[in-house]
C-alpha cells in the first residue's frame, strides 16, 4: 500500500484477525487496506480512511501458469465479477444486487450492478510486458483493442486503447513462439523450505497418427436466464456443428437445464442422418429461462449407463454463473466413474474457477468460447483432441527424486497439444530418467523426461508457490466432498507458510504513523459494470 512517500508492506494473517486488524485500524483513524477471498476467484479489496484527495495505491503480486493451448500460450486477466446464481437455501454464495443495494439477496457477499445506462467511472488500464525467452510468432487479443510496442524479437508490450477501458468482459492475450514444438520438461529449484518441481508433458507430434477411438458424447447446455441471447447462440451453434462432425459409431445426448433438467431421450442415440436432424431440431426449440440449476445436470449426464466400449466425454457448455461451486463439484467426484469432462465456458467473463475444475476431476479439458469466436473451430478442436488421446491412464516413474505431494492426484489424459503440467515436492535428485507411462491406441507408450535443476532458486523461484497453491486448490477441491474437519486447518497453514490468499487467510496492511484528520466518513460500495452479454435485468432481480 503506498500513501505518497510511505509504502507498507501487506501481511498474510488468519482471516478473522486480519479483518479484526483493519477494523481496529479504520476505527482509530488510520489508513488500512485488507484483501480477502470470497472464492477462489472473487476477491474483496477494502481500503480505510482516504482523506480528499489524497491517492492510495494498492500492489498485489502474484504466481501464475499460463495455459499452452494448441501451440499458444495465453494470458488472462479477469476485469469483471460474474453474477452468481445461488439455489433455493443457500446462504454461502454471492448475492447480485442493484447499485447502492446491501442485504437484500440473503448472501453473505454482494456484488452490486450497475444499470445498463449508468458507468461507474472506474475505467481501467492495462499495460501487459511479455518476455517469452524465445522469439515471438504471432500475438492476438481477441477481447480488447490494444496498442502494441515490440521491444525485440522475444519481447513486447501491450496497453489497452483509451476507447475500450470497460472493464465488463476478461482480457485474454495469446502469442506463440518460434522454433520447434515445445518438449516435455522438468523444472525443479531448491530452497530451505526443501525442494520443488513442476513437469509438463507434452505429446510428440507423432502421436497425431493413432487411430480414432468410438466416442459417446453427452451434450449438457445450461439454458438458464443468464445465457439468453448470444451465450445461448454460441452454444446451440457449437453443439449443431458437433453433430455434424460426429461418425458412424459415435452416439450421443443432449440434456438441457436451468431450474430442472431434461433430455432428448431416455439413452445416446446412435449417429445417422435421421438422429442428427432429430437432434437439431430439439436443440433449436430450446430457450433459455429459470435459474441455474446445474447438478440436475450433472446428476442426468453422469447417471446415465455408460457404454464401456466407448470414451465417454460430457461436455458442460455453461457460463458457470452460480454460487454453490462446491456442491458441484462434490456430485461430479461423487458420480464420475470412468467418465471424462469437457467444460466450454461460454461467455464474456465466465466462472472459470468452476469449469477449470469441472475438466481437472474429470481428466478431461477445458476450453473459452466468447461472444465473438467461432464455436465451429473451438468444437472441431475439442473433437479432434478426444478422437485422438495421446496419452491415456498416465503414471510416471519418478525414479530417484524421491517424491511427496504430486498435485493433481489424479491424472488427466493427454491430449495432443494440450500439455498436462504437475507439480510436487521432492527429497532426492532430479535425473534425466523421469519415465511416463500410459496407453496410445491401444498400446502401451513410454516417454523420456529431462530435469532442469536451479540449486540457487534464482530462475525457478516461483515454483514454491506454484506448488502451494495447486495443494491449497487440492484440499478445497476435497472439502466439497470429504467431511475431514482437518482440511481448513491445513489450508489455512500452508497459505500463512508460503504466503498466499486462501478462503482462510487474508493480506492486510496498516499506517499507523499517522491518524487521518477530520470526524466524518462515508463508506462507498463499488459497483461494477454488468458483464457484457448478461441481462441487466434478470441478474438483479434472483431470477437469473
Amino acid at each position: 500500500m503506498t500513501i505518497g512517500e510511505r509504502r507498507i508492506r501487506g501481511i498474510i494473517r488468519e482471516r478473522r484477525e486480519a479483518k479484526r486488524i483493519y477494523q481496529e485500524a479504520k476505527e482509530r483513524g488510520y489508513v488500512a487496506s485488507l484483501l480477502a477471498e470470497e472464492r477462489p476467484n472473487i476477491f474483496t479489496q477494502s481500503v480505510a480512511n482516504i482523506e480528499p484527495g489524497r491517492a492510495i495505491d494498492v500492489h498485489i503480486k502474484y504466481f501464475h501458469t499460463l495455459d499452452f493451448v494448441d501451440g499458444w500460450y495465453e494470458f488472462v486477466f479477469p476485469m469483471v465479477v460474474g453474477p452468481r446464481f445461488n439455489p433455493p437455501g443457500t446462504a454461502t454464495g454471492v448475492g447480485a444486487v442493484a447499485r447502492a443495494q446491501r442485504g437484500v439477496s440473503g448472501q453473505p457477499t454482494e456484488a452490486q450492478y450497475l444499470p445498463p445506462e449508468e458507468r461507474s467511472g472506474q475505467d481501467i488500464s492495462l499495460t501487459l510486458e511479455v518476455n517469452a525467452g524465445l522469439a515471438i510468432e504471432e500475438s492476438v487479443c481477441g477481447t480488447h483493442s490494444v496498442w502494441k510496442e515490440d521491444v525485440s524479437p522475444g519481447r513486447f508490450v501491450a496497453r489497452l486503447n483509451s476507447a475500450d477501458r470497460i472493464p465488463n468482459r476478461d482480457f485474454v492475450l495469446r502469442y506463440r513462439v518460434a522454433g520447434e514444438p515445445i518438449k516435455s520438461s522438468l523444472l525443479a529449484c531448491r530452497d530451505e523450505r526443501g525442494g520443488y518441481f513442476t513437469l509438463m508433458l507434452y505429446p510428440p507430434r507423432d502421436l497425431k497418427d493413432v487411430g480414432r477411438q468410438p466416442l459417446e458424447l453427452v451434450f449438457v447446455l445450461d439454458c438458464s436466464g443468464s445465457m439468453s441471447g448470444r451465450p445461448l447462440e454460441q452454444a446451440k451453434a457449437a453443439i449443431e456443428h458437433a453433430l455434424h462432425r460426429l461418425e458412424s459409431g459415435d452416439v450421443y445426448q443432449i440434456i438441457r437445464f436451468s431450474d430442472h433438467a431434461s433430455s432428448l431421450g431416455p439413452r445416446p442415440l446412435p449417429i445417422s442422418p435421421e438422429n442428427v436432424r432429430r437432434g437439431l431440431a430439439y436443440l433449436r426449440s430450446l430457450e433459455s429461462e429459470g435459474g441455474t440449476m446445474m447438478i440436475e445436470g450433472i446428476k442426468a449426464a453422469l447417471d446415465s449407463p455408460h457404454d464401456p466400449e466407448r470414451l465417454r466425454f460430457v461436455c458442460f457448455l455453461t457460463d458457470g454463473y452460480i454460487g454453490n461451486e462446491k456442491e458441484i463439484l462434490g456430485e461430479v467426484h461423487q458420480r464420475l466413474g470412468a467418465t471424462r469432462i469437457f467444460s466450454l465456458g461460454v461467455g464474456s467473463s465466465v466462472n472459470r474457477y468452476l469449469l477449470d475444475h469441472l475438466a481437472k476431476l474429470g481428466r478431461g479439458a477445458v476450453a473459452y468460447l466468447g461472444l465473438n469466436d467461432d464455436g465451429a473451430k473451438v468444437m472441431d478442436d475439442f473433437l479432434e483432441r478426444i478422437s485422438h488421446p495421446a496419452l491415456s491412464d498416465l503414471r510416471i516413474d519418478w525414479g530417484a527424486m524421491y517424491v511427496t505431494e504430486v498435485f493433481p492426484v489424479r491424472l488427466p489424459d493427454l491430449f495432443v497439444d494440450r500439455p498436462v503440467v504437475v507439480t510436487g515436492r521432492f527429497t532426492g535428485d532430479p535425473a534425466p530418467d523421469v519415465r511416463v507411462i500410459g496407453t496410445a491406441g491401444g498400446r502401451p507408450m513410454e516417454l523420456t523426461v529431462p530435469a532442469q535443476l536451479d540449486d540457487a532458486a534464482a530462475t525457478h523461484k516461483g515454483l514454491p508457490a506454484v506448488w502451494a497453491r495447486m495443494k491449497i486448490a487440492d484440499l478445497e477441491d476435497r472439502m466439497s466432498y470429504d467431511a475431514n474437519g482437518k482440511l481448513p486447518r491445513q489450508i489455512k497453514q500452508v497459505a500463512l507458510d508460503y504466503g498466499l490468499m486462501s478462503a482462510f487467510t487474508a493480506f492486510v496492511a496498516v499506517d499507523s504513523t499517522r491518524r487521518t484528520k477530520g470526524t466524518g466518513a462515508a463508506t462507498v460500495p463499488v459497483a461494477v459494470t454488468v458483464p457484457e452479454g448478461v441481462n441487466y435485468e434478470t441478474t438483479v432481480s434472483g431470477e437469473k
